[in-house]
């Protein structure tokens, strides 16, 4: 057992799958429900993903605390907790932008500011909701840690320790390189996902593209389906990064257009290789 006692703030897909998961490993004995959904913390307690459901007072007495809401929420939840925390509680979040997280953290936690550990996995799907969740979420995923310099030791380790117990592969960023890297690799393309979706949503002839519409389309925009609150808030906390790749998809589009614009067949031929080839050594990479 690494913790004794953990509580999730926010049981959807990514803390629920958490708590599962360690539930499973024997590393944790029981598991705490925070959150405003009453009618998801009731599915959360009958699937096992929690013990029981607790306000704030008891969730700062556990041993290590995951946040697992919308980003955006960071600041006003820590700020609930914050009073609670026992000595050497640690708190940990799941979410997809760390400045803006760490930011919020160091001004509501203070002088407890060195037991945040800032951590985002990378795994999820298109779904959300405790009914969503699984045990096996984590499995070979990588999950990054972006520790501050007061960061105490002990808790990164006990959060390294946790979501290894998880099935995960854990790595260290700086928070800003993390920032840059996911605006481009996930960030990015849910934005790119949204915006075909509603492009086509909004045209007169909407629903005869959508009927002829097959694994391709369905395959591009499969996160699309994802939780929109959530990609507000990550749009917004790493809005500087993710306007400048932006910026470079847009470059890049433009560079098609004026291509096919021209019918240069073969600088088209050129970029659909290149592209092929480097997401071919992508996955070669994502097998060994």
């Amino acid at each position: 057992m690494i913790v004794d006692t953990l509580a999730v703030v926010g049981v959807g897909l990514i803390g629920g799958s958490f708590a599962l998961a360690l539930k499973q490993a024997g590393a944790v004995r029981e598991v705490l429900g925070v959150g405003r959904n009453a009618a998801r913390l009731t599915v959360a307690r009958e699937r096992g993903l929690i013990d029981r459901v607790a306000g704030w007072a008891e969730a700062g007495q556990a041993d290590c605390i995951l946040l697992a809401m919308p980003v955006g929420e960071t600041g006003a939840v820590l700020k609930n907790l914050a009073p609670h925390l026992k000595p050497g509680a640690i708190v940990t979040d799941a979410g997809s932008t760390k400045s803006d997280v760490i930011e919020a953290a160091r001004a509501a936690l203070g002088a407890r500011f060195g037991d945040f550990v800032p951590g985002h996995p990378i795994a999820g799907s298109e779904q959300s909701g405790p009914a969503a969740a699984r045990a096996d979420l984590y499995q070979g995923k990588r999950v990054v840690l972006t520790p501050q310099a007061g960061t105490r030791v002990g808790a990164v380790a006990t959060v390294r320790a946790l979501w290894e117990a998880a099935g995960a592969q854990v790595e260290t960023l700086d928070a800003a390189q993390h920032d840059r890297i996911f605006a481009a690799v996930s960030h990015l393309p849910h934005l790119a996902a949204f915006a075909l979706v509603d492009e086509l949503a909004q045209r007169a002839d909407g629903d005869t593209c959508f009927r002829f519409a097959a694994g391709g389309f369905r395959d591009f925009t499969r996160i699309a389906g994802s939780s929109p609150e959530m990609w507000r808030d990550i749009a917004l906390a790493n809005r500087e990064a993710l306007l400048t790749e932006l910026d470079a998809y847009l470059a890049a589009l433009q560079t098609l257009r004026q291509t096919v614009a021209s019918e240069d067949a073969e600088a088209l031929l050129t970029i659909f290789s290149r592209a092929r080839a480097a997401r071919e050594l992508w996955m070669k990479q994502q097998d060994s």
